[in-house]
């Protein structure tokens, strides 16, 4: 039998007003290194994605407040006994002045699996983010499952980001060739939207063999990667976002 869960955040900075769970998704607040920053932490409390569900989150970040999110370890998302795909979307609202830092762990995509992700964010003309994504195609010496997903990104209304990937062998061919991922089994995306580019923008430029930083209009840069696992991904865009982050 297939779930359907919703889970919210809400943030202001007196604290978190909204912090409501449901089916696997579990919210949980935990300290923050940073000061000054809210934290909080996804736990997945039961086996999801699995196919045929429909998971979602939606989190706001009022005028002024500042919040982490990131989850207790990585998802899977497993096949489920009907063939059809799992959906997970992720709706995110960050006010004036509002800093957010969406910083999950990988999705691993087991052999079998189809999962369709899409991730919608409205930021304000003030609003700062740091956004990362990771896929990981199969476990280890495993088949990839098929990922399909989606991240759009408005700012003061005005499209920043509207782009997708497929991968697996639910995707299109050609996927795993030298023009997409190159036989790599991890691919990912770091994006910081900042208003300090607007007077500083960030260079072009490559960060080693298998990753970018591309500047956006917005003000945004964009990190794309691929590496042989999760491990190298993680370090590329970790360096990436110590180098482009302010705060």
């Amino acid at each position: 039998m297939s779930v359907r869960a919703t889970a919210r955040v809400v943030a202001d900075r007196t604290g978190l007003p909204v912090l409501a769970g449901a089916g696997p998704l579990a919210p949980r607040r935990t300290r923050s290194l940073t000061p000054g920053r809210q934290r909080v932490v996804i736990v997945g409390a039961m086996s999801a994605p699995l196919g045929g569900d429909r998971l979602a989150v939606e989190t706001e970040v009022r005028a002024g407040a500042r919040l982490e999110v990131g989850s207790a370890a990585a998802t899977l998302s497993l096949p489920g006994p009907t063939g059809a795909p799992a959906h997970y979307d992720l709706h995110l609202t960050v006010g004036d002045g509002a800093r957010l830092h969406w910083l999950p762990e990988p999705v691993v995509c087991v052999r079998g699996s189809d999962l369709r992700t899409a991730t919608r964010v409205e930021l304000a003309p003030t609003a700062r983010l740091v956004l990362r994504e990771e896929h990981v195609l199969g476990r280890h010496r495993e088949e990839p499952g098929t990922v399909w997903s989606r991240l759009t990104v408005r700012r003061a209304g005005r499209t920043v980001l509207d782009q997708e990937g497929r991968y697996g062998p639910g995707a299109p061919g050609g996927w795993d060739g030298g023009a997409v991922i190159g036989g790599h089994r991890a691919v990912g995306q770091l994006l910081i939207v900042d208003p300090a580019y607007e007077t500083e923008p960030p260079r072009a430029r490559l960060l080693g063999d298998t990753a970018v930083l591309t500047p956006l209009a917005g003000p945004a840069a964009l990190v794309t990667a691929v590496a042989p696992d999760a491990r190298l991904l993680r370090a590329v865009l970790d360096a990436a976002q110590r180098a482009e982050d302010r705060g």
